[in-house]
């Protein structure tokens, strides 16, 4: 019987043994998470873009597309793309080691079987020495076992991050998942602008105009500026970061500051071997948003409620 189907809980994850499949599929993804960039309006903090983790794997939003609208979703049971129009249309294709540059021709071969015309800056984003997605013959890799334990993992955690962001009665953003960074996140935000950080990129520029906590899950790939981290952990950060952050106790004891990344980071095969993962998980982010909003000064009475039982 294989792992797939097992339906462990927190499985096991190295990122160096899924490395190449992770770069292959964040590319691929990026393909999809373009589309619906080209086809979505702007909601603040680039929330239309996000995708959402789904009982099979992950979908876009309803993407309009002149009288109709359809959606992409990735499913990482039986490992296929699904393209379906509010016509009845649909499109399939399966998830298998293929080169980035062969999805993204399958892809758009099988948008136009289905008369939809989106044309995507093939550019990927937050990747360290980009290659154009139409021309990437390098990355080929797809385990599909190595990608099943991955959404695994995104979905427990959505479902932490679900109890998480229902306490705060002031802005939070949905659970997404971030095809640039490829990390599922959800914010909270103190509800007053924030300074813009110089030289930032445009994305970030529009990401972090106001206040906010994120926390996530990260499988460790490298981020846009290029630093690693090599195992997956989940992450907790303020924006912008209120002096006394970085020097703050935060729970459980395994949890630790990285001055390289301004997070902190709480490893993933930590939690993997706790007796409660999930308790875990909330009381390190609970605690850094505990820590951050009191050190920067956020009205908490006014953002917070009581959590229902």
């Amino acid at each position: 019987m294989t792992l797939q189907h097992q339906g462990t809980q927190w499985p096991t994850l190295p990122y160096d043994e899924w490395q190449a499949t992770q770069a292959t599929l964040h590319r691929w993804m990026q393909i999809v998470g373009k589309v619906t960039l080209e086809g979505t309006p702007f909601l603040n903090e680039w929330w239309n873009v996000g995708l959402t983790v789904t009982s099979r794997g992950m979908t876009t939003p309803l993407i309009p597309y002149g009288q109709e609208a359809f959606t992409i979703a990735f499913d990482f049971i039986d490992h296929t793309l699904s393209i379906d129009v509010t016509d009845g249309r649909t499109g399939r294709l399966p998830l298998r080691p293929q080169s980035v540059a062969s999805f993204y021709l399958e892809f758009f071969n099988t948008l136009e079987a289905l008369g939809i015309d989106m044309p995507i800056n093939p550019m990927p984003v937050e990747i360290v020495d980009p290659v154009s997605l139409d021309f990437d013959e390098g990355n080929d890799a797809y385990d599909a076992d190595a990608v099943y334990r991955w959404w695994r993992i995104l979905f427990q955690t959505e479902k932490v991050l679900q109890r998480y962001r229902s306490s705060l009665a002031g802005k939070s953003s949905p659970v997404l998942f971030f095809w640039g960074s490829f990390d599922l996140a959800a914010t909270r935000f103190s509800g007053h602008p924030a300074s813009l950080p110089p030289g930032a990129p445009r994305f970030m520029q529009l990401a972090e105009d106001q206040e906010n906590i994120a926390v996530g899950f990260w499988p460790g790939n490298d981020n846009y500026a290029g630093v690693p981290l090599g195992e997956p952990a989940f992450y907790a950060y303020i924006f912008p970061e209120p002096p006394g952050f970085k020097e703050a106790t935060i729970r459980p004891a395994e949890a630790a500051y990285r001055p390289e990344l301004g997070q902190f980071l709480l490893p993933y095969e930590a939690v993997r071997q706790a007796p409660a993962p999930e308790g875990m998980i909330l009381d390190f982010f609970q605690s850094v948003y505990d820590a951050g909003s009191s050190l920067a000064g956020w009205d908490r009475p006014r953002l917070e409620m009581e959590r229902v039982p």
